[in-house]
Formats: structure tokens, C-alpha cells, sequence
């Protein structure tokens, strides 16, 4: 469960966690905090002492908003192999996480959404409203036809097997351990406001994971408080989006879970290069003899010949000369290398040589 600077909202959702039926024994919750600087530590404390399972607590200086850093981390401090990520400022009804170990399927997320109470209703949940559920009734009508239409088409888009949708939702996810450290968890170059649990998603599907709705079964309920600073008014304006669309997206990712290093990625240099030496003088041996039976990135050097074999994550495309750049490769490549002046290609990020050159250099 993830938080920051909200002891009041967080109290309210560990009294609903306190609740959940039938599973005690199975239990273990981790707060997740992005550096509150408030009495959050104390509330979790207070919390332990009165419940019959595990409760661990980690926390981080607050830089920005780091929600994926959060989730990550309290993956790693948790030991069961099935994981329920939730939000601090949302409460559960009873049967929640009964409902979600239920559902469970092998190589599948159960992914839904939160109901969003009103500031009115919100300032009314106390202690007794948890422990009643009268707070489920209090769902706006604009929010249960707004999660029942999100159940419906979540159905559809399995239907007709669409290729990224239904959507994932942070705040009720139940996925697997080992599916999730299949993608490296979350990339936590995602700072600030939104995107990190679509890149999940696109990375999950990747890897060959389903995505399937939980709402007909179970939904948290959101408290009210006002917006984050980093949130933006309409979601493609967000400064995260740019990084969500870049091409040559890894399905396991860099920053996440490991911090994999750039040795630690399955890298094969493909077709020959007219310019062997400068190829091997910059490559300093590594990559370029290797043989990779499943590459996640292609590096590709030009003048020469040769061509993507259309299975790695990531093309680059290296053009040791201004000259040699060949406008159908650079159709196929992810990011381009240039000598001099960048390729100003649509469709794949460009880099100066001598960057790519510091990048490399980083790993000798």
C-alpha cells in the first residue's frame, strides 16, 4: 500500500485492512511511503501492534512524486508470492482480498479501479461507517456507471483480444510475484504524475501476460483529497507521456526492480560494417561477437550492409558517417546514431555519436 503525507486517509484504509475476512493467516502488508515527513511512520507503528499478521514499513527521501520507486520497493520488502497493490487514501470492503486470492489465475492480472467518493462523503467515513460498510452505498451514480462501463468493455477488449486494453489501474492490481519480476516491476524512470501503471501494462502484455477485469466482483473506494501537483488537466499533457511513447520499449526494464546495467542486457551486433575497426574501436570488444538467441537490442552499423532481423525490443542504427545514413533502415530503427547532425526522423529517437560513445565508455 503506497502513501504520502495523508496519516488520515491512511489510518482509514488500514482499519479496512484490519476487517478483511479469511485471510489473516495468509497476510502480510507492506506500507510503501514516498517520504512523508509527518506522523505516517507513527501510524503504521501504532497499526502493527494491533493486527495478527506482518506489517512492514519503507520509506525513501522525497524528491518528487516516485510511486513506481514505492511499489517496487514494497514488493521487495513483502514475501508472498502473490501481490495486491493498493493506494493509502482508499478503503477496502470486507471480502476484498478474498475476493482477489478467488480470482487469482496463473499468468493473469486482475486489474480494476477505485470508486471516487465525494468530499462530502469522504469527511463522513469514520471508524464506525468502515466497520458497518455503509460507505459502499455511497457511491456516486456517475461513478458506478462509470466503473460498470469500464467492466463491460474490459470484456469486449478480451473478445476481440486487443492488443494493450483493458487498462491497468495501480491502486487494485493482484498479480503474481513471478509475473511481475518477469518485466522487472515498475520502471521507476517514471517520475512525477501518471503513465507508470500503462507501461506495465504494455510491458505484461509483452511478456505474454492477461490482463483481465476484477470490477464485477470488487472495487476499492477512494477518499477525496485535492489533486497532485504533478497532475496535469488532460492526460496527454502529462510529462510522462513522451517517455510512455518512445519506441524500443524493453519488456524488462532498466530501472526497476534490478538496476540492470547496459552489460546486462542480450545485445547482438547484426549485418557487416564497411568500417570494421571504428565499429570494434567504439564497441571496445564487447557485443560484437556475441551470439544472442533472443536479443533485446540490435545495433546495426552503417556504411555497410545488413539488415534488423525484426526480433529484438530495440534497433539502433549507427551511422559512423554523415553520408551513410539510408532512410529504409532508419524506418526500422528505434533510436539513431548520427556522426554530426541528428537524423530528424519521425518515427526514432536521435542521438549524437559522441553520446552514444560516453554510454558505452560508462561500461568498460
Amino acid at each position: 500500500m503506497s502513501t504520502y503525507q495523508r496519516p488520515q486517509h491512511l489510518r482509514r484504509a488500514l482499519e479496512s485492512i484490519a476487517l478483511q475476512e479469511g485471510v489473516e493467516s495468509k497476510l502480510e502488508l507492506v506500507i510503501t511511503d514516498d517520504g512523508s515527513t509527518d506522523e505516517t511512520a507513527q501510524v503504521v507503528e501504532q497499526f502493527a501492534r494491533t493486527v495478527p499478521f506482518r506489517v512492514g514499513f519503507t520509506t525513501h527521501p522525497h524528491t518528487t512524486f516516485r510511486l513506481s520507486r514505492c511499489r517496487n520497493e514494497g514488493a521487495k520488502a513483502s514475501t508472498a508470492p502473490y501481490l495486491l497493490f493498493l493506494d493509502g487514501d482508499c478503503i477496502l470492503p470486507r471480502d476484498h482480498v478474498r475476493v482477489h486470492l478467488a480470482r487469482r489465475k496463473k499468468g493473469t492480472v486482475m486489474a480494476g479501479d477505485c470508486c471516487r467518493l465525494d468530499q462530502a462523503s469522504s469527511e463522513r467515513v469514520t471508524s464506525e461507517v468502515i466497520r458497518s460498510g455503509e460507505f459502499q452505498a455511497w457511491a456516486p451514480q456517475s461513478e458506478t456507471r462509470r466503473l460498470r462501463k469500464l467492466d463491460v468493455s474490459a470484456s469486449f477488449y478480451r473478445l476481440i483480444r486487443h492488443p494493450t486494453k483493458p487498462k491497468l489501474f495501480g491502486n487494485n492490481v493482484g498479480i503474481w510475484r513471478s509475473d511481475f519480476e518477469l518485466v522487472n516491476g515498475y520502471d521507476e524512470n517514471f517520475q512525477g504524475w501518471g503513465c507508470e501503471d500503462d507501461d506495465l501494462r504494455n510491458r505484461l502484455r509483452k511478456a505474454g501476460v492477461q490482463i483481465e477485469c476484477i470490477l464485477r466482483w470488487t472495487q476499492t473506494y477512494h477518499l477525496w483529497h485535492r489533486t497532485e501537483d504533478s497532475q496535469p488537466a488532460f492526460w496527454k499533457e502529462g510529462n510522462n507521456v513522451p517517455y510512455l511513447l518512445r519506441r524500443g520499449r524493453l519488456t524488462r526494464c532498466r530501472n526497476g526492480l534490478e538496476k540492470r546495467k547496459l552489460e546486462d542486457l542480450a545485445i547482438q551486433v547484426v549485418g557487416q560494417t564497411s568500417r570494421p575497426h571504428a565499429a570494434a574501436q567504439l564497441l571496445g570488444g564487447r557485443f560484437a561477437s556475441a551470439q544472442v538467441t533472443r536479443p533485446e537490442v540490435e545495433i546495426l552499423f552503417l556504411p555497410g550492409n545488413g539488415r534488423f532481423s525484426g526480433q529484438a525490443e530495440c534497433n539502433v542504427l549507427v551511422a559512423l558517417e554523415p553520408e551513410a545514413v539510408n532512410s529504409r533502415l532508419i524506418r526500422h530503427a528505434d533510436l539513431t546514431i548520427a556522426a554530426s547532425n541528428p537524423v530528424h526522423n519521425d518515427r526514432a529517437a536521435d542521438f549524437p555519436l559522441e553520446q552514444f560513445e560516453q554510454a558505452l565508455g560508462a561500461v568498460a
